[in-house]
């Protein structure tokens, strides 16, 4: 008789399991999902209540047979795929593959992967999870449904290739619409007038101006600061209130999924979908020792703020162990979850708090270790007291006005004292206790008064981190979709992450407008986050698959009839501008072609005016002003047309005159494609020049005109100011959140920086 089976997802799994399992029991991986709906058609039955039609993946056939040699003849297989809906799925489909006369199968769900954890899952197996795969299943044809049959009409109408999702397309309209929201802002413009003052005692302080007798002040330019300037000219400072209190912050709870990637986008600078990976790497265990590997966190894909009553209190005990009495909490701190998180899984935290990132260092990838002290300090800190901090405000009176002075300080770090999150970090830095010993009544000297002008600012692009904040704060998608949604997105070319913030690319706007014109309900955000509310529905057994996926095809369906007759053809009759043609008048539509969007004449074909174009910062379509000079002897490296001189927004450059069927652009003097930027190729030797040059991605690079023979590349914008450090050619210009815009030399050893303004 065959051992019974234990199936896992993944290969990294098998070893940790069968250390904890010992030689009872056969392990086997599945190496992700082996069946799926098909690659080539949509694989869905719609007048036969949306039935799926599932294939086994190809190169998936040889682990199927693997699979069932290591089962044999066993009559008990446990099914131990991640604890998740997909997990569930793949369980679901192992089993029918697997399938046996008298052969029983069982869920067993590994939370962590430690000896204890492990034992305790196999010691109370249950049945497979239906309403869990079903709501699996229903995501699953949803996307098929949405991306199966919009992707072709935007073949027909836009261009090729092209790809919609029922997630990927509410993100992509989020982005489109705020950069909409940047390009339609007015700056406001406004004044602050700020005392500088000093009391009876040092320090110094400043207070800046809030009231006017009694009510809130607005200054709107420099005409009113001028005139307040002149009514406080002579008036005396006295301080009229002062208060003092001390407040308390509590910890945040363990890290969820999404604030996961919220906070090491922000402080590793991983983006979502690494961060994913190196998490999943410490779940499915690290070997800590000849045959030692152990899982060292908690399962990572969970929307949950639950701890184990176990894991808190041996966080007591190692708080109290490391930093004392003050230090420790009488009974554990538990974090109440909100209204739509699941359940089924803790918060992500250590599998043991006593094994401390220290102790793991020397097994651990810089990565693994930087993300796991990440997840161990918070889950740690959430098991510490309150921090408290001393607030003291200031109110000051000079004739009518009211100015006001803050300060703080930690009266007790509590949490703080072993970890802060980015908020509290950045907060922490602007906290100082500037204030000196004040007491109402007391008068103060001035030093001086300080006018600035100020103006309102537009809504920030979303970064990684912003953009997982809104999705979850809106309800679509959820924590093990978050990463691919970012990643698919940019993939796709829809947008483009530049210095951290996403942008909507030209294509991105395109699409995005004719989504929202012909799918008005499919990419609402609304919409889609009562979609996912419904799948959790499905998922708790609260509502029927069935009835949901009907509901949805009614009315997209309508929808999809409309578009495929009505939605507008970027490849045909283009997108109306404002803008009329030079040659003839007829208004100027952009349009798509074989390399990309143009402008081009309506008058088409009568008029075949064409042209690049670029919008500026307020979304305005403007053309790029070329003239066509003569032409030269070389010819195009892409389709063999003769190359001619054009001006640019860059100067002078080749063109391709199949233009634009074909837009394959050159240096004049070069033999890379790329715009020059006015800085020669450092490399000994080589008589380029620096271009600037678009990754199959989009992202914008910089590298030598002389490529493949040179391959000199860099990320950073060189500019033509040699290193006063070293003698460098030039610099190049880098921003961080943190340090600003800096000019930086590239030379090894020299270490130049200089901070722009």
């Amino acid at each position: 008789m065959t051992k019974p089976l234990v199936v896992v997802e993944s290969p990294t799994k098998v070893r940790t399991i069968k250390k904890y399992l010992g030689e009872d029991f056969n392990v086997a991986a599945t190496v992700g999902h082996i069946k799926d709906l098909p690659s080539k058609e949509m694989g869905i039955d719609i007048e036969n209540g949306f039935t799926p039609q599932y294939d086994t993946i190809p190169g998936k056939q040889k682990v199927i047979s693997a699979l069932k040699k290591a089962a044999g003849d066993a009559t008990e297989i446990f099914l131990a795929p991640d604890p998740d809906r997909e997990g569930e799925a793949i369980a679901w489909h192992t089993a029918e593959v697997l399938k046996k006369k008298g052969r029983r199968f069982h869920r067993v769900l590994f939370h962590e992967l430690t000896r204890t954890a492990i034992q305790a899952a196999m010691a109370a197996p249950e049945p497979l999870h239906r309403s869990k795969y079903e709501a699996q299943q229903a995501r699953r044809i949803l996307d098929r449904l949405v991306g199966y049959q919009i992707s072709p009409l935007l073949w027909r109408k836009v261009k090729s290739g092209l790809s919609a999702g029922r997630v990927q397309s509410v993100a992509v309209r989020i982005i489109c619409e705020r950069e909409k929201a940047i390009q339609a802002f007015l700056p406001e413009e406004y004044w602050s007038i700020t005392a500088h003052v000093e009391g009876e005692s040092p320090p110094p302080f400043s207070a800046k101006l809030a009231k006017k007798n009694g009510k809130k002040l607005v200054i709107p330019d420099q005409a009113a600061a001028t005139e307040i300037l002149a009514e406080l000219a002579g008036a005396p400072l006295t301080v009229s209130k002062v208060h003092k209190r001390t407040t308390q912050r509590n910890p945040l709870p363990p890290f969820t999924t999404s604030k996961l990637q919220q906070e090491v986008i922000r402080r590793l600078r991983f983006s979502a979908k690494k961060t994913m990976v190196v998490a999943q790497q410490l779940y499915e265990g690290i070997d800590l020792g000849p045959g030692e590997p152990v899982g060292l966190i908690t399962y990572m894909r969970t929307d949950s703020t639950r701890i184990a009553q176990e894991a808190a209190e041996a966080a007591l005990q190692l708080v109290a162990e490391r930093f004392g009495e003050p230090f420790a909490i009488g009974k554990p701190r538990f974090f109440k979850n909100k209204n739509k998180a699941q359940d089924a899984h803790e918060a992500i935290r250590p599998t043991s708090v006593f094994r401390t990132p220290e102790q793991v260092a020397a097994h651990l990838t810089q990565d693994q270790l930087a993300l796991y002290r990440l997840i161990w300090q918070r889950f740690v800190a959430s098991q510490m007291p309150a921090a408290q901090i001393n607030r003291n405000t200031v109110s000051i009176d000079a004739g009518p006005f009211t100015f006001t002075a803050t300060g703080s300080s930690v009266k007790f770090p509590g949490f703080m004292a072993l970890y802060m999150s980015v908020d509290e970090e950045l907060e922490s830095e602007k906290r100082s206790d500037n204030l000196p010993e004040l007491s109402e009544g007391m008068p103060l000297g001035l030093k001086n008064y300080e006018p600035k002008q100020h103006f309102t600012q537009p809504p920030a692009r979303f970064s990684e981190a912003s953009l997982v904040k809104e999705l979850e704060e809106n309800g679509i998608g959820r924590p093990s979709t978050y990463a691919a949604i970012l990643s698919t997105i940019r993939e796709k070319g829809y947008v483009s992450l530049e210095k951290g913030y996403f942008r909507p690319s030209e294509l991105g706007f395109i699409v995005n407008d004719l989504l929202v014109r012909s799918f008005p309900d499919v990419i609402d955000v609304d919409f889609t986050a009562k979609l996912e509310d419904s799948l959790d529905r499905i998922e708790a057994a609260e509502m029927n698959s069935l009835e949901i996926l009907s509901a949805f095809y009614a009315s997209f369906e309508k929808e999809l009839h409309e578009a495929a007759e009505h939605m507008l053809s970027v490849k045909g009759v283009g997108l109306r501008t404002d803008l009329k043609c030079p040659r003839c008048g007829a208004p100027l539509h952009i349009k798509m072609g074989k390399n990309g969007h143009f402008l081009a004449c309506s008058g088409y074909p009568e008029c075949k005016f064409t042209r690049d174009y670029v919008r500026d910062e307020k979304g305005n379509v403007q053309i790029i002003e070329v003239e066509n000079g003569e032409q030269t002897d070389k010819t195009c490296d892409k389709c063999g047309r003769p190359m001619v001189v054009k001006q640019g927004k860059f100067g002078k450059f080749l063109a391709c005159s199949g233009y634009p069927e074909c837009s394959q652009t050159q240096s004049l003097n070069a033999k890379g494609p790329g715009e020059p930027i006015g800085v020669k190729c450092p490399e000994e030797g080589c008589e380029g020049e620096i271009l600037e040059k678009r990754s199959k991605r989009g992202k914008i690079f910089y590298g030598c005109s002389r490529y493949p023979d040179c391959k000199f590349a860099t990320w950073d914008k060189p500019v033509a100011t040699p290193c006063p450090q070293c003698g460098a050619a030039f610099l190049v210009e880098k921003t961080t959140k943190k340090s600003g815009t800096l000019r930086v030399c590239l030379s090894p050893g020299c270490g130049y920086k200089m901070p722009l303004d």
